[in-house]
């Protein structure tokens, strides 16, 4: 077995995730490692921009070549090389051109003689331009023979950029053999920020030649050539968290190599809830299948089937289901209403607007339909699904308790002392979160020239911790449409004026937290408890929204009571962000080392292989099985198990990247030590991964 240094026996470091980079040496890569590279991703290099080591040709290249969802048959490090050219300090290198990877002499077309070409100022210094063999890019970091015609001639026309085809095949981007994209690089080069400028070079700036589409264009390579002695790694790492994030982290011993455990918890939840299924011999009045949705799932408890009374929302009675959509295998949620009989088809003129609606606080409609598969005529709308969202309903006014400052007394009882923020009443920042949201979407809903309808704490959905979203919009709608109207939109902008009444509402039962405070006997002992607790911008807001006004009002005019309010919401939502994708980052890896794990499986103690039991006992297999007891099964000079994630991370990463660092494999029974670099071992595993691939297809 393995031995360590007692030093090193039961310590855990905090280490960094390595990973070589491709082109540190100029190697020169094969068709599979072009395509392995797409579960790579790129290093944050200085001052956390984009690495300048790994050029996007081989991003694009990655998005052409691999399938679009991850597999164990395309994820390997590219080779490292011995090669003596140094990308870095070339001078003809294209390691810092955005786009000086990219091979596009074979896709110009024919230069058209009748088009007019734009010579930008500076024509005289052309005439000795126009004969040079100056290239539009620098000559590709790695000269391959797939990078050519051939390889770019293969990708199906008209495909997508998401499909994996190159993006001269879609009409909304700009085409690669444009000089455009060269200026419009949205990652900051490292290098650019570390070359030194004097005088005497910025007038030696190379002008560029291009033919686009039969025009030809004429622009300045303002390209800086590198700094001396620049050093990157040379394979994965992962950088420690950044200083902006790591200051606003509110616990000082959350953990720094994983996602945090309430964002864990929370999308853990909400995958549970979007794939819950019911048993439906215990159900039998749920359909298996409604339209061409299925794998329904009840998300309100089903009303009995002999219900009479109607709901106080819609007045009928409804209910709401998760389903899966076979169109797109997507979920959604659907709301039925029971009982209704569709008669005509006009209102779908106003689904049709509401299907154009998207923002970030309102639930979108997908399509309505009728449906007969509850037994009845039933009219069911489809949403967006959001797992794990509660109303606002649920959230803030479940508590009977809360409405007991606005009971009567009986005679004799005394009356209780009010309730103060953060001791019974929501904190102020919270309704204005609030407030910022439920405006923007009636914002976006009254620009379309529609009428939300349904602001009701039951009709509000609440995600996360302060993420609304206004759901079952366009129901009332279609419930309430008149056919006898020949403007169906006349009444829009009363339905308006009555939103933002029940705008005012919802945030006077938030100022209070119960919704006894919006009742018409309670309004005066409401807007006091308001006045005590809360600023003055908050009561002339809710003061404004209740009260009549002589004129249309809108929505905006609520904009300047907001006031600054606004900036520290985007202030949150910003934060909020990075720390998401801080989280993001440090999960960004585990599936390549997952799937290396995953493939060295298939290979280690494999029983037999083509009829031969000692498959894995032998040649590259053997080093394979030594390579496994080094990252598994080493142990201390007292024989207690050495467990470090540490160093299995760091050995996976060195393997996937074939680095030339040397390592000693030493069988059980101690006897033999092999002495290999980790290129050796990467090179045994690929092909023997190929081989039994190949075995796999029916290829041997």
């Amino acid at each position: 077995m393995l031995r360590v240094p007692t030093a090193l026996s039961g310590c855990l470091v905090n280490s960094f995730v390595f990973r070589w980079f491709p082109g540190m040496e100029g190697a020169t890569l094969s068709d599979a490692n072009l395509t392995n590279s797409y579960f790579s991703s790129s290093f944050i290099g200085v001052n956390g921009f984009g690495s300048p080591v790994e050029s996007k040709y081989s991003m694009m290249q990655r998005m052409t070549t691999s399938s679009s969802s991850p597999s164990l048959l395309n994820d390997g490090a590219k080779n490292f090389s011995h090669s003596t050219h140094d990308p870095v300090n070339s001078p003809t290198s294209s390691l810092f051109s955005d786009f000086g990877a990219l091979s596009i002499s074979q896709r110009r077309k024919t230069p058209n003689p009748a088009a007019s070409e734009f010579i930008p100022k500076g024509a005289p210094r052309m005439a000795t331009m126009a004969q040079s063999t100056v290239q539009a890019f620098p000559s590709p970091l790695f000269p391959h023979p797939a990078l050519t015609t051939s390889t770019a001639a293969a990708l199906a026309p008209g495909m997508s950029l998401s499909a994996g085809s190159s993006p001269l095949h879609s009409p909304k981007i700009t085409p690669h053999t444009s000089p455009a994209p060269r200026r419009r690089s949205h990652t900051p080069n490292p290098a650019n920020y570390m070359v030194p400028t004097t005088a005497s070079d910025q007038g030696t700036h190379i002008i560029q030649k291009e033919t686009v589409g039969g025009t030809t264009y004429f622009y300045t390579d303002n390209t800086p050539a590198p700094m001396a002695g620049m050093v990157f790694p040379t394979y994965h790492i992962y950088p420690p968290t950044a200083p902006h994030v790591a200051y606003m982290q509110p616990k000082a011993n959350a953990p720094s190599f994983f996602m945090a455990d309430e964002l864990r918890q929370e999308l853990i939840n909400r995958h549970l809830i979007t794939m819950a299924q019911i048993d439906h011999s215990e159900n039998p009045d749920v359909p298996s299948e409604v339209d061409s949705y299925h794998s329904l799932f009840p998300l309100e408890p089903l009303p009995p089937p002999n219900r009479i009374q109607k709901t106080s929302n819609f007045s009928y009675i409804t209910s709401c289901y998760k389903a899966v959509n076979s169109k797109d295998d997507l979920p959604y949620c659907l709301r039925r209403i029971h009982g209704f009989r569709l008669v005509n088809t006009k209102c779908m003129m106003l689904v049709d607007m509401w299907k154009k609606i998207q923002h970030s606080n309102s639930v979108t409609l997908r399509e309505v339909f009728t449906t007969k598969a509850f037994g009845d005529h039933s009219l069911v709308f489809s949403y967006d699904f959001h797992a794990g969202a509660e109303t606002m309903f649920s959230r803030h006014f479940n508590d009977p308790a809360a409405d007991s400052y606005f009971t009567k007394r009986k005679w004799g009882q005394h009356e209780p002392p009010p309730p103060r923020q953060h001791a019974g009443l929501l904190p102020e920042s919270l309704i204005w979160a609030y407030i910022v949201q439920l405006s923007s979407a009636l914002r976006t809903i009254h620009t379309a020239g529609l009428a939300c309808r349904v602001m009701d704490p039951s009709k509000i959905l609440i995600t996360g911790k302060t993420r609304l979203r206004v759901n079952c919009v366009g129901v009332f709608d279609v419930l309430t449409f008149d056919n006898s109207q020949t403007n169906h939109l006349a009444l829009m902008p009363q339905y308006q004026q009555a939103d933002l009444v029940s705008l005012g509402k919802v945030v006077l039962a938030l100022a209070c937290n119960s919704l006894a405070g919006i009742q018409r006997e309670n309004l005066q002992k409401a807007m006091e408890l308001v006045s005590i607790n809360y600023s003055s911008d908050l009561k002339n807001l809710i003061l404004y929204l209740l009260t009549e006004q002589s004129r249309l009002r809108s929505v905006n005019d609520i904009m300047p009571m907001i006031g600054a309010r606004f900036y520290t919401q985007l202030d949150a939502s910003q934060m909020r962000n990075d720390v998401i994708e801080e989280d993001l980052a440090k999960e960004v890896q585990n599936g390549r080392l997952f799937r290396l794990l995953a493939k060295l499986g298939t290979i280690n103690e494999r029983p037999e292989f083509q009829k031969d039991p000692t498959w894995s006992e032998t040649g590259d297999r053997y080093l394979l099985k030594l390579f496994r007891d080094h990252l598994f099964h080493q142990v201390t000079e007292a024989g207690t198990p050495w467990i470090d994630l540490s160093h299995i991370v760091s050995c996976l990463n060195k393997l996937d990247a074939g680095v030339p660092e040397k390592i000693s494999l030493v069988s059980r029974d101690e006897k033999s030590v092999l002495v290999v670099t980790y290129s050796d071992l990467k090179r045994c595993f690929d092909s023997t991964f190929q081989e039994l691939q190949a075995a796999a297809s029916g290829s041997l």
